[in-house]
């Protein structure tokens, strides 16, 4: 399965996701950001590459669906609700991603 994980900026929340998530039991994973200065920008192309997309927070959701209405309409889409509060990597975040994350995959 592809995962396609976002967040605003691609630095923190979707890249740690990405860095779990990649390998684990076969799935690619990918991530991106929905603002205009991230590391990585959410694109048509994983969009569509997508087989689930992972959105941190709702306004990131809202991103997307104003923005992509057409290539995720029949999408999956999984809002984690995790708040921009975490650093990359930091334990409480990978705890709080692989209890979310995992009842999806």
């Amino acid at each position: 399965m592809n995962l396609l994980f976002l967040c605003s900026q691609n630095k923190r929340r979707s890249l740690t996701a990405e860095k779990m998530f990649h390998g684990y039991h076969g799935h690619k994973a990918c991530s991106a950001g929905t603002e205009s200065n991230a590391r990585a920008k959410v694109t048509p192309g994983l969009l569509g590459w997508a087989d689930i997309i992972f959105c941190m927070e709702k306004k990131h959701v809202r991103r997307i669906k104003e923005k992509y209405a057409d290539l995720i309409a029949h999408k999956k889409i999984v809002c984690l609700n995790i708040p921009d509060d975490y650093e990359f990597m930091e334990e409480e975040l990978q705890e709080l991603l692989e209890s979310y994350v995992c009842e999806y995959i």
